[in-house]
């Protein structure tokens, strides 16, 4: 993964297309998660993307850099990772 201070930059576009190759997150998948930021308040892009981020790699299982979530479980990871990290 490009540093963190690096990727914050891309284009919205690379920016997904990094989620995408590194962790495994789709455009839909990518599109909910900084539309979640977004309404929590992170109307920053670079602080949404820092979020997004850390989010990603919080629910990374076991060092695995491919994140599933499942059925229904993307908005309680949200929800979960919100409430531990309070952003």
């Amino acid at each position: 993964m490009e540093s963190v201070k690096n990727c914050i930059h891309l284009t919205d576009y690379s920016f997904q297309r990094m989620c995408e190759k590194d962790f495994g997150i789709n455009r839909g998948v990518y599109n909910e998660i900084d539309k979640w930021f977004y309404n929590k308040g992170l109307v920053d892009i670079l602080k949404r993307r820092k979020a997004i981020l850390n989010f990603i790699v919080f629910n990374a299982a076991n060092g695995q850099n491919r994140v599933r979530f499942g059925s229904g479980g993307l908005r309680k990871k949200l929800v979960e990772y919100y409430e531990q990290v309070a952003i």
